[in-house]
């Protein structure tokens, strides 16, 4: 990764003020952009104060003149609204290179509606928000070296990315690392729910679950073993945890929980047939 200070003397929009912009914005100005270089386009006020509160930057409820000054347009739309957004924004920004954090819509579509090929779509996560993310990108042909550069530092400062080679992996990405931080927060529940359940009070329950996450995704992290095989090391046969797995196993969890992400991977796909066009 880069480590030069992102967007140097180059102004950046947001399109959308909302949680994924606010994490962007915030790693930028953590590394050093001056809030002066950031315009947001935020048509909800209490999203709009809420940036003024954080920041100290004033939104926009519409687009307009100000983005022509801007190198990087952040979009951070809904895709429900993104093709009626591209079109307020078009006639300010067809200089611009353009990254999408918007979930299913293609770039195929974003293409057409902004009408310039410098575009990278990206698939981020919640994470970002505390720094953590885990975000793929997948540059169109328009987005040259430079760009993808630009982008990297942009991306850089709210966790982790990889590129992708094929558009069609995002789907994948999505129902894997996008959507992925609900099942944890999901099993964290049910952790929590099962202490409480054999006696410990909620606090306890909870820290024991989330240490328990952190814990073992930092020792996946370090690892060279896959993590079949970091399983296989707790797993006595005849103790707790082998007790907890084979339970998990006749239920067949593990399939149920691979026909989950199939759910979502079909969903990522029905979007960018149905806000695309």
């Amino acid at each position: 990764m880069t480590t030069s200070t992102p967007l140097q003397g180059q102004a950046i929009a947001f399109i959308g003020g909302g949680n994924m912009a606010s994490a962007i914005i915030g790693g930028l100005l953590r590394q050093g952009l001056p809030a002066v270089q950031v315009e947001v386009v935020e048509p909800f006020a209490p999203a709009r104060d809420k940036l003024q509160a954080d920041f100290g930057i004033t939104a926009q409820e519409q687009p307009g003149p100000a983005l022509a000054r801007t190198g990087l347009v952040v979009w951070a739309v809904k895709p429900q609204t993104f093709k009626d957004a591209a079109a307020q924004a078009r006639p300010h920004t067809a200089g611009a290179l353009h990254l999408s954090v918007a979930a299913g819509i293609r770039s195929g579509s974003i293409a057409a509606w902004l009408g310039t090929d410098r575009i990278v779509r990206s698939m981020p996560n919640t994470p970002a928000l505390v720094g953590k993310g885990m975000t793929a990108l997948f540059a169109r042909v328009g987005a040259g070296r430079q760009d993808r550069a630009l982008v990297e530092q942009v991306i850089a400062t709210t966790g982790e990315y990889l590129w992708v080679d094929e558009e069609a992996q995002l789907d994948a990405v999505t129902a894997l690392s996008g959507s992925g931080p609900a099942y944890v927060f999901f099993f964290l529940e049910a952790m929590t729910e099962a202490g409480l359940a054999m006696g410990l009070n909620r606090e306890q329950a909870h820290k024991l679950a989330v240490g328990t996450f952190v814990g073992a995704s930092e020792l996946a992290r370090a690892s060279q073993d896959p993590p079949e095989v970091l399983r296989q090391r707790v797993t006595s046969k005849g103790g707790t945890t082998y007790a907890a797995i084979t339970s998990m196993e006749s239920d067949g969890m593990k399939a149920l929980f691979i026909k989950a992400l199939a759910a979502a991977h079909h969903r990522a796909a029905e979007l960018g047939d149905e806000f695309g066009k």
